[in-house]
């Protein structure tokens, strides 16, 4: 195996951690949104959980993330909780963050 070889192969191996860690890390986030959510919505305890749940489930169902926002708004807002889109956003870019740092710390 050559040098270019090697280096190839590093590089792939770090992009697969890289897109393992992302996943997670977003998958972490919709389920502390979901949490978030479920609070807003006065859930708590295993329904809360559920909540969480389905909220991560969400977000295979469309792409970019818009079956997580779907149905974050359409839940709050059909419970009369007054919030935008944009509010929910903010939260999923804080909870991203939050998100990633636990990833990396591995809890």
């Amino acid at each position: 195996m050559t040098t270019f070889d090697k280096r190839e192969e590093g590089f792939e191996k770090k992009f697969a951690i890289d897109e393992e860690q992302k996943f997670k890390a977003e998958a972490r986030r919709n389920r502390l949104l979901g949490l978030w959510a479920a609070e807003q919505l006065g859930v708590t305890g295993d329904a809360a959980t559920a909540y969480a749940k389905e909220v991560v489930a969400a977000d295979f169902e469309e792409t970019a993330h818009a079956g997580v926002l779907r149905k974050i708004l359409g839940d709050l807002t059909a419970k009369g909780v007054a919030i935008t889109e944009a509010q929910i956003r903010v939260k999923m870019d804080e909870l991203m963050a939050t998100a990633v740092e636990q990833v990396k710390a591995g809890t």
